[in-house]
């Protein structure tokens, strides 16, 4: 049974490293929440160790950037890991061929153009039309504002049938951008999957994106690792996989589902929403603060 908290600070002493989520979390796509700001930069001045662990499709500088321009303070976060970044990787080496034609936006340019040093010596990854492609790669729709994944069915089943793999660079099905809740390339990559097409994954819940940070902060077993975050099924899910203790933020993704008051869940509305989603969480709490 979760058990629901008021703040951070409640159980942070517990931890030595938090794996904290951006979209729902510290931030709705526009602007930080003050709290989740200051929690963070608390956490942190007691000692402890701070992942912005994100599925966002870029690469961890291109995420960076987003946060300095909302404002988010350096000194709230150690790290950033993006399933892009993970994602980035499988790519170069080529796991969905070298001509790959791209689902997706202008300013996931930088999954393509900003090439991992270790991959500066590896044949390039052209950008073809679907016709031409080796494979897919999906950061998110063409249009996010407004298509869904069955504006693809036709193209998804034209790749589907000539058995193309698609590499799913955010396992986000859906987030909220202010007061818009837009799909996301996992959206996509689960309508393929059900055509009976091929998607990979690297972000939460998946092995990679955790194997990432835990490398970059070189923690070992021992490490007492908090996972923060507002999807059910990848935040929590991905946590609970790697057996990590989970704080479940409820006044995210699925806040109108859990009462009137987004800072404080319904305790009995909370515990039935989760037994329905077969997830435990260790901790709940309406907002992070």
């Amino acid at each position: 049974m979760t058990r629901i908290i008021q703040s951070l600070s409640q159980i942070g002493g517990d931890y030595d490293v938090l794996f904290c989520d951006l979209w729902g979390c510290l931030h709705n796509g526009k602007q930080p929440y003050p709290a989740a700001v200051a929690a963070l930069q608390a956490f942190r001045q007691g000692g402890g160790k701070v992942v912005l662990m994100t599925n966002a499709p870029r690469p961890n500088q291109f995420v960076i950037a987003q946060l300095d321009r909302m404002g988010v303070p350096r000194d709230a976060w150690d790290i950033v890991v993006s399933s892009g970044d993970a994602a980035q990787e499988a790519m170069f080496a080529g796991t969905v061929g070298r001509k790959v034609w791209h689902i997706g936006t202008a300013k996931d340019d930088g999954f393509f153009d900003d090439i991992p040093a270790e991959f500066a010596g590896s044949p390039a990854i052209t950008r073809v039309p679907l016709d031409e492609a080796e494979g897919i790669v999906a950061t998110g729709p063409f249009e996010e504002l407004t298509e869904t994944p069955a504006d693809y069915h036709d193209r998804l089943m034209q790749a589907r049938d000539r058995g193309l793999p698609l590499l799913c660079a955010n396992p986000d099905v859906v987030v909220d951008m202010g007061e818009t809740r837009i799909y996301c390339a996992g959206a996509l990559a689960e309508y393929y999957e059900g055509l009976g097409g091929t998607s990979l994954y690297f972000g939460k819940p998946h092995p990679p994106i955790y194997d990432r940070a835990r490398r970059l902060l070189d923690l070992g077993p021992d490490a007492r690792i908090l996972a923060i975050g507002d999807g059910i099924f990848t935040d929590v899910k991905g946590a609970l996989d790697q057996g990590i203790d989970a704080l479940f933020v409820t006044g995210g993704l699925a806040a109108d589902a859990l009462g009137p008051d987004v800072e404080n869940p319904d305790n009995a509305l909370l515990l039935g929403w989760l037994e329905d989603h077969a997830m435990a969480p260790q901790y709940s709490i309406g907002r992070l603060r």
